[in-house]
């Protein structure tokens, strides 16, 4: 099978996901969308949104639908290093045998990952950077494929640990979870107040994924393309030359190489999906907002002038 009839299995096995996830999941169609892209491209993903709005079971509900193994991980300020990666015990012939930890599973729900301190943070950054984790001095690779979506609830503060730019830059989106619309919270709540579970169908499994992320690296991307998303993260820089008025009065810090990266990688993800053989530069924009959205860092200006992140990337757009 050549990559034009495998790009076009791929829109028919993204379409049979979607339709499996819905049977659970109602509405959120731009958040199922990007947390697949974010799959098929090998990254990770931030879900930023207020309890209730069903984070959780939208990772249960695609982990189930691609056959992967899955664990959810609740981060609390007592949480150590070894309670995710695991550690070393002695057992009963007297040797030190290695006890695998929640991490090693492919698909991580990092629940409130900002409630556990920095120490615990950096363990989880190793895995999410290598795909690997080391304990008493040994390396083990984590099985393939695998994916760190990790959720934060945006108004309650108090006891958390903010995540460090490094480790947010890890993350490929950052994915706002908004409230369902009135007529979707009333198919919530028929749905979910009867003794009736839907029944979810695996659609892909483990080697399938793997092989879709290679063919995601194989598409090919317009030189156009690559300028368009190169210059877009060279504008967050206030003291780019390319930098507009807007970035160089709202904006401290601008968005680093792996923005320009994950642009393009996600912007082929984006048009694949749709059964484009090649991305183009609305794919790009598709994507742009929560690739960027946690990159940039506003300064007191923006904050007292009331201008949000999303409007700040609509100008930069």
């Amino acid at each position: 099978m050549n990559d034009k009839e495998k790009l076009d299995l791929l829109v028919l096995d993204y379409q049979a996901l979607k339709s499996e996830i819905h049977k659970v999941i109602i509405g959120q169609d731009e958040v199922v969308d990007q947390v697949l892209i974010a799959i098929f491209s090998r990254a990770h993903c931030l879900l930023v949104g207020v309890p209730g709005l069903a984070k959780t079971l939208l990772v249960n509900t695609i982990a189930q639908t691609l056959g992967l193994s899955f664990n959810r991980i609740q981060f609390t300020p007592d949480l150590m290093p070894s309670d995710i990666i695991g550690s070393e015990i002695l057992d009963e012939t007297k040797q030190f045998k290695f006890i695998k930890g929640p991490i090693f599973a492919n698909m991580i729900l990092a629940d409130e990952i900002n409630r556990t301190p920095p120490k615990t943070q950096a363990a989880l950054l190793e895995a999410m950077q290598e795909r690997a984790v080391t304990a008493a001095g040994s390396t083990y690779k984590l099985d393939a494929p695998f994916f760190v979506l990790a959720t934060q609830n945006p108004i309650e503060q108090e006891g958390t640990y903010p995540l460090p730019e490094a480790q947010l830059d890890r993350f490929m989106f950052n994915i706002w979870v908004d409230y369902p619309s009135y007529q979707e919270e009333l198919a919530i709540v028929k749905s979910s107040t009867t003794d009736q579970d839907a029944e979810l169908n695996t659609v892909l499994n483990a080697a399938q994924i793997i092989d879709y992320q290679g063919l995601i690296r194989r598409i090919p991307v317009p030189e156009n393309v690559l300028e368009y998303a190169v210059s877009l993260v060279a504008k967050t820089r206030h003291k780019d030359p390319l930098a507009p008025q807007i970035t160089k009065d709202f904006i401290t810090w601008g968005a680093g190489p792996r923005a320009s990266q994950n642009l393009v990688i996600a912007a082929k993800c984006h048009a694949a999906l749709r059964g484009k053989y090649s991305p183009d530069i609305e794919d790009v924009k598709a994507v742009t907002k929560a690739i960027l959205r946690h990159r940039l860092v506003r300064n007191y200006r923006a904050e007292a002038e009331g201008y949000t992140m999303d409007a700040i990337i609509d100008a930069l757009l």
